[in-house]
């Protein structure tokens, strides 16, 4: 018995030197240029959380138990549901990836999984979600990266006594934490081997367990075990890219950073705060204010607003995750549809300046961004109030063309001692956005 505990030990450390020692693969690397240059996404949060019509966290809210929880299961019936469908209209809608709720906090299971009852496959649908969404993704040439929750509101051997929710489900036994580490392999080991070739990985949840003690904030309660998590997921699948929704700066082992509901670095909302780091970036942002579907919430965003979201999280070189929380029997609600569809409309004139970008030489400004591809510029003028615009220590010496991308207009411009300024800049009013080119030569 010594013996093999010291093996587990071993095997333990061993991991754990391997993703603090972690250098991506090629493929992971090759990956990794790929999810930079794409730059536009679909969030899908979907559950039996969406029947109560009140949001993804309605159980931690309304203090639901795990007994009434689960009765959920027995009527999600999603009969509308159309894997095609939902693939296509991200498609259309000019996003090369789709990122998938596979598990929330609520520990329901979007698959046909083995490490628990508590899945799609003991509803009365009876399907596989992911794998239709999957099997869908690979047809129509769509990355799939899978959201999976770190924490769990319903089991027992989570360490919910050390987090910061779900008191109020009415668990009382202190289960094991090895136990919920390996159901997490388990499970972890079924999505990246059973769906063919997953993008990425998106956890989220990590944050449940920091310390609220100011001198340990960083510090989580528990071991989440990280190294060797993230060890296993590149062992399944080298290309898997890796990001945690911690909020935090990267952990070894991470592959790609994001951001909740804010620009990188920006920290309006208080999911905020850490630095942008070096790693591809991304952030996710709701249509209306709510992940999950909620019948109440009409505070939808207009289209203006999420194309400007858009295109500053491009000037800063960021992915944008745009979300949708579709509705219990699978129907994707109208106000959603509309949007996406504007999206995909507006990326068929304006695309060339969001995808295989970069960001600007200088971030967003209260006029708008820029991006850049090799010695081209995208000057995007968000701002209808902005008729000039000067920008300092421009890092060309010549330029050789200035248009609008729209409709290849020429635009007047001045370049003197490294200050480039754009004039008679007008805008309609139907326009979120007046990109204008600028090929430069050194």
């Amino acid at each position: 018995m010594k013996k093999i505990f010291f093996l587990f030990l071993l095997s333990t450390a061993f991991c754990a030197l391997n993703a603090q020692q972690y250098s991506p693969t090629s493929e992971n690397v090759a990956a990794r240029e790929w999810f930079s240059n794409a730059k536009f996404g679909l969030f899908i949060h979907w559950g039996p959380f969406s029947i109560p019509g009140d949001g993804e966290w309605v159980m931690q809210q309304r203090n639901i138990t795990v007994k009434n929880y689960t009765r959920l299961m027995d009527f999600f019936n999603p009969i509308d549901f159309d894997a095609a469908q939902w693939v296509s209209m991200a498609k259309n809608a000019g996003m090369n990836y789709i990122t998938l709720i596979t598990r929330h906090h609520d520990g329901f299971s979007m698959w046909d999984t083995k490490a628990s009852d508590f899945n799609i496959m003991n509803s009365p649908y009876h399907k596989d979600i992911v794998k239709m969404i999957a099997d869908e993704c690979h047809k129509q040439n769509i990355k799939l990266f899978l959201y999976y929750s770190l924490l769990d509101w319903r089991r027992d051997d989570y360490s919910y006594w050390t987090g910061r929710t779900g008191h109020g489900t009415g668990r009382t036994v202190h289960g094991d934490w090895n136990n919920y580490i390996a159901f997490m392999k388990q499970q972890l080991t079924e999505l990246l081997t059973n769906y063919g070739e997953i993008a990425g990985i998106w956890f989220d949840g990590y944050w449940d367990q920091l310390n609220s003690d100011t001198n340990k904030i960083n510090k989580p309660n528990v071991d989440w075990h990280l190294p060797e998590i993230y060890a296993l997921i590149h062992k399944l699948q080298p290309q898997c890219l890796i990001g945690n929704n911690h909020h935090l700066q990267p952990i070894p082992g991470e592959d790609f950073q994001m951001f909740e509901k804010d620009l990188p670095g920006a920290n309006t909302t208080g999911f905020g705060g850490a630095k942008a780091s070096t790693l591809p970036l991304e952030t996710c942002e709701t249509i209306n204010n709510s992940w999950g579907f909620n019948i109440t919430d009409t505070t939808y965003k207009t289209t203006k607003q999420l194309v400007d979201y858009l295109v500053r999280a491009a000037g800063f070189g960021a992915n944008f995750l745009l979300n949708i929380g579709p509705m219990p029997n699978g129907e994707i609600q109208p106000e959603f549809k509309e949007r996406l569809a504007y999206m995909g409309n507006w990326l068929s004139t304006y695309g060339t300046s969001i995808y295989n970008t970069a960001g600007g030489y200088v971030h967003p400004q209260s006029w708008g961004c820029i991006t850049q591809k090799n010695d081209t510029m995208f000057v995007h003028v968000l701002d209808k109030n902005a008729t000039t615009i000067t920008l300092d220590n421009y890092p060309y010496k010549k330029i050789a063309k200035a248009y609008l991308l729209k409709n290849n207009s020429p635009v007047q411009v001045q370049l003197q001692q490294s200050t480039l300024t754009i004039q008679h800049i007008k805008m309609n009013d139907d326009e979120p956005d007046e990109v204008i080119v600028i090929i430069n030569k050194k």
